[in-house]
């Protein structure tokens, strides 16, 4: 087959959504198929062209287009690089050979569109893997307004593009729920979890860390880790809260000596700033610090530096979006905790493995009181990081579930 993939984000760029897309593009290329990506010049939320137009990767041909002239500069700003994108994008896939399953993401939102006009004038598949839900996901988080003229128009055309597509690919169980409320067609639906790569992510003890080194950390250090992109979809308030209570009350054994606890953050999003500005105001510098992305290759290490690690999704978001880290951090064969609804994908997944806790939005208290609790007994952070690696195997690594898209787009 020859198979495109759609999605502002690609390889080298290390958002979530390029490092599955990659994923993917390497297994279907073994499995012996053509192809190709269409994917934006920038890398994701930054502006300028930073990436060549056109180059080959491992036999995947990587078609890029346009650049963003804004960034994330504001919501106004980042929807004209959208359509810029959109445009060119347009452009650039009918230009193609004819593939024969067109995959759209959800970055930027609706280009799924793109793919059913593929679909309309080529006669390819279109296939949308659904990783966010729009407009739910801006309605849910303030920035739009339910009800209005926009909320609604932008509804309707999500609703189109579920009931158009050959095959819709939803990440959970929750996000497949709303899926079908909106009136997608069940036989059209599949559920394919995303994954962390084995490969490249395995644990490794702290003695063996060189990032855990770097990070200059007192003896006998408890490491609480957030890594990845913090936007308006995640609980600030309840983590900074959380933190600035274990820095007042940390943790301390039976002879009354205290056990140093760090936050480190690694990573971007529109929230970044509020934590940073948190940490300066309330003199938390020396419990917490802040970290720019890293190389997809350092991400073993980056995730086993942490003892445990911090998961949210802000209550009434679930199903609009799926965190993948959870699944780097099973990989990493290390402990989460999680913020948001018990009935979300991340949290049924702790529950049922036994990998970690989930409390509710705005508990900084009880989520405090069960890092203090897990600095204090190590060995049942292990034995939770223990369990996530275990169930990780077989169900959410990157060979089972690429094989799992590979099997499904050759049926469709």
């Amino acid at each position: 087959m020859h198979v495109v993939l759609l999605n502002q984000a690609f390889y080298p760029d290390v958002v979530a959504t390029a490092q599955m897309a990659r994923d993917l593009a390497d297994h279907l290329v073994e499995r012996g198929h053509r192809v190709s990506v269409v994917a934006s010049r920038s890398v994701y939320g930054k502006s300028g062209a930073q990436l060549p137009k056109r180059e080959t990767v491992d036999g995947i041909e990587i078609h890029r287009v346009g650049a963003s002239l804004f960034g994330r500069s504001n919501i106004l700003l980042r929807a004209a690089d959208f359509a810029i994108f959109y445009l060119r994008a347009a452009f650039r896939l009918l230009r193609l050979d004819k593939p024969d399953v067109v995959v759209a993401f959800t970055t930027p939102p609706f280009i799924a569109q793109l793919a059913l006009l593929n679909r309309r004038f080529r006669g390819s598949k279109s296939v949308l893997w659904l990783m966010d839900m729009y407009p739910d996901v801006a309605v849910a988080c303030g920035v739009m307004k339910p009800g209005s003229p926009l909320t609604r128009f932008f509804d309707r055309l999500n609703r189109r593009i579920l009931r158009k597509s050959d095959a819709v690919v939803v990440l959970g169980r929750c996000m497949e729920r709303l899926v079908l409320d909106k009136g997608a067609d069940p036989a059209r639906v599949t559920r394919i979890p995303v994954w962390a790569d084995t490969s490249g992510i395995a644990p490794v003890t702290h003695d063996e860390n060189p990032f855990r080194a770097e990070l200059d950390l007192p003896d006998n250090a408890f490491v609480v880790m957030y890594s990845g992109n913090w936007g308006i979809a995640h609980d600030a308030e309840t983590i900074c809260a959380a933190m600035k209570s274990v820095a007042e009350n940390p943790p301390r054994d039976d002879a009354g000596a205290e056990i140093p606890v760090r936050f480190v953050f690694i990573g971007g999003g529109k929230r970044r700033p509020e934590v940073e500005a948190f940490i300066d105001e309330h003199g938390l510098g020396e419990h917490a610090r802040y970290l720019d992305y890293l190389p997809r290759d350092q991400i073993r290490y980056s995730l086993g530096a942490a003892d445990v690690h911090l998961i949210t999704v802000r209550e009434g978001l679930e199903g609009m979006i799926v965190p993948s880290k959870l699944f780097g951090i099973m990989a990493a064969g290390r402990a989460s905790i999680y913020l948001g609804s018990p009935e979300s994908e991340i949290a049924r997944i702790l529950s049922e493995t036994e990998s970690g806790r989930v409390f509710a939005e705005g508990e900084p208290e009880a989520v405090a009181e069960a890092i203090r609790a897990l600095a204090l007994d190590r060995d049942q952070a292990r034995t939770m990081g223990d369990r996530a690696r275990a169930a990780l195997l077989g169900s959410y690594d990157a060979r089972t579930a690429c094989a799992q898209w590979g099997e499904f787009l050759e049926a469709l």
